[in-house]
Parts: structure tokens; C-alpha cells; sequence
């Protein structure tokens, strides 16, 4: 089973797959960690979204395969990849129903002013889903950025308020 997890910054999507993998049991993939570790010691002031979209898609492909590895293992992949672009989640999707294997979506749609409060009390406490600062103009950009769920997407998706 591949869990596709979405919403918007400050969601909470990682707190989400934590637990998702304490009831379900899988591997979890998850971006802002990527990012840490493979891609900002390498960035300049020039790397702009451009950049870091490159390098996220070169990770998918890894991901991609291991999720092959997985299934054949019979084992849960759950992705924390922001999927904030209907694209990018149809991307996932796509490959799922292509290779036959079963998924979920879970949509975090949790109000802008929740999410703005937790990703400030992240930012101060820097606790165990603290990967890197996230600013207000990130935050800003990603209220323009993310895509909600369309009513078609939302027809299968399993959508959590809090």
C-alpha cells in the first residue's frame, strides 16, 4: 500500500505519517529530510525553486524504485512529499494504478491560521519534526503554491480536520 500524504505547510503531514507508521507499519519518505540532507548544504543564494524541483524529482525516481522494492516486499510506503501540486500527487497516483498496487490519499486540510501557529511554535522549539526554518515568506508562498484537493480528488480521499 502506498499512503499518499498531503496539505499544506504546517499540516502536520509528518506528525501524520509518524503515526500512520505506528498503526500501519511501513517505510516513510519524507521530503523536508531529503531536503536537509541531501540538497541545502549544496545551495547558494542563486537556488532558487527551480533548482530544488530538479533535484526533488531526481529523488523521486529513487523513491519510485524503492517503492517497487518495497511492495514487492510487502511492505507499506508512506510519502511525506508535500504532493502540493494536483500534478505531483497524480504523478504518484498514476504510478500506483500503472503498477497495480494499492494506495491512499489522506489530505491534511487543516485552516491557515492552525498551520501558521504550529509552523511558528516548530520554527521556536525546534522538536522531532524540525528539519529547517521555515520563514513567513515560505509559508506565504506555499498558501499561492499548494493545490487543494479538487472536488474529484476529494471523492477518494481520506480527509482529516483538526
Amino acid at each position: 500500500m502506498i499512503f499518499l500524504i498531503t496539505g499544506n505547510v504546517g499540516a502536520g503531514k509528518t506528525t501524520y505519517a509518524a503515526a500512520l507508521k505506528e498503526k500501519r507499519t511501513g517505510v516513510i519518505f519524507s521530503v523536508d529530510e531529503w531536503n536537509k540532507e541531501l540538497f541545502f548544504p549544496d545551495r547558494t543564494e542563486e537556488s532558487g525553486l527551480e533548482w530544488f524541483l530538479e533535484r526533488i524529482e531526481r529523488s523521486e525516481k529513487i523513491i519510485l524504485n524503492l517503492i517497487t522494492q518495497l511492495e514487492a516486499s510487502n511492505c507499506n510506503s508512506i510519502l511525506d512529499l508535500g504532493l502540493s501540486k494536483k500534478e505531483h500527487r497524480n504523478k504518484f497516483i498514476q504510478f500506483a494504478k500503472a503498477q497495480g498496487y494499492s494506495y491512499e490519499v489522506h489530505y491534511l486540510d487543516i485552516a491557515s491560521e492552525i498551520r501558521k501557529q504550529r509552523m511558528l511554535q516548530r520554527n521556536r522549539e525546534k522538536g522531532p519534526t524540525y528539519q529547517f526554518e521555515v520563514t513567513e515568506e515560505n509559508f506565504t508562498f506555499m498558501e499561492q503554491w499548494f493545490d487543494p484537493l479538487d472536488d474529484t480528488e476529494l471523492q477518494n480521499a481520506i480527509v482529516i480536520k483538526k
